[in-house]
């Protein structure tokens, strides 16, 4: 009615073939973002790309994350790749670590590979991990994989009834 362009009997777009999906997955989606005036305190769990430049009280879980240079992360960090720019005060577990010179890190680092440049600062040990980290799923972390909270105790699960469990060393198992 509007368009000169050819209809399809099948309800599809011009262009469109009959096999195509318009429906994109979480590998070419666009990160989720945490802009700058925004603070959650609670834990976040995303099976795609996750930016913050906001401040985090609490554990991220993600496949992909980006800690922007004026973010603040309290809690700990589980993802395959994780770029830092900003603070992080807890434990950091992830493939691939890349650490700006604007990153502060307050905790232990386990990881594959990691990259910093000068000036960045790390208070923690560098740990290298044997097996990779699987990081991100659907539904969030599994029982037995999320970092421990830098607190100490045990991050809260589902499983547990969302109650944190006390005396946990800290420390990945």
């Amino acid at each position: 009615m509007f368009s000169k362009g050819s209809k399809t009997s099948s309800g599809e777009a011009p262009g469109e073939s009959a096999g195509a999906s318009s429906v994109t997955t979480a590998q070419s989606a666009a990160p989720s973002i945490i802009s700058a005036d925004l603070k959650i305190v609670g834990n976040l769990a995303s099976a795609g790309d996750l930016q913050i430049d906001g401040t985090i009280e609490g554990d991220i879980t993600s496949r992909r994350l980006t800690v922007g240079e004026g973010a603040l992360v309290q809690g700990a960090i589980l993802a395959d790749s994780v770029r830092i720019y900003g603070s992080v005060s807890g434990e950091i577990k992830a493939n691939t670590v890349n650490l700006a010179k604007s990153a502060r890190v307050d905790g232990d680092i386990g990881h594959q590979s990691i990259a910093m440049e000068a000036g960045a600062s790390v208070s923690g040990r560098l740990t290298r991990l044997d097996k990779p980290v699987a990081a991100a799923t659907s539904s969030g972390p599994s029982a037995g994989t999320a970092p421990a909270a830098a607190s100490g105790t045990a991050p809260s699960s589902p499983a547990s009834g969302g109650v944190a469990a006390q005396g946990h060393s800290g420390y990945w198992p």
